[in-house]
């Protein structure tokens, strides 16, 4: 009797852990599908910007400037502008 509980019961625990992995797969693939269409989005957008003269790669550039600590980014430009001067570039 008592090795049918333990049976049933692990059953049980294997079942709930199914529904569980069911429904975080579940979000992944919601989640992974809403990305797919933002990034539609998002190149719609550049695309958009690109017939209006502007440049989709200096616009990435841009936006990932902005995403940094401007610390950082004002320590990246003068380093930048040093290795310019240092090759005949400035």
């Amino acid at each position: 009797m008592q090795k049918q509980m333990q049976e049933q019961t692990q059953e049980q625990g294997e079942m709930i852990a199914a529904d569980q992995l069911l429904a975080f797969i579940d979000r992944i693939e919601r989640l992974e599908e809403e990305k797919a269409e933002i990034s539609a989005s998002v190149r719609d957008v550049y695309a958009e910007a690109k017939s209006q003269g502007f440049e989709p790669k200096i616009m990435r550039d841009v936006i990932r400037i902005r995403k940094q600590d401007p610390r950082e980014v004002d320590e990246q430009e003068a380093i930048l502008h040093l290795y310019r001067q240092a090759l005949g570039m400035a």
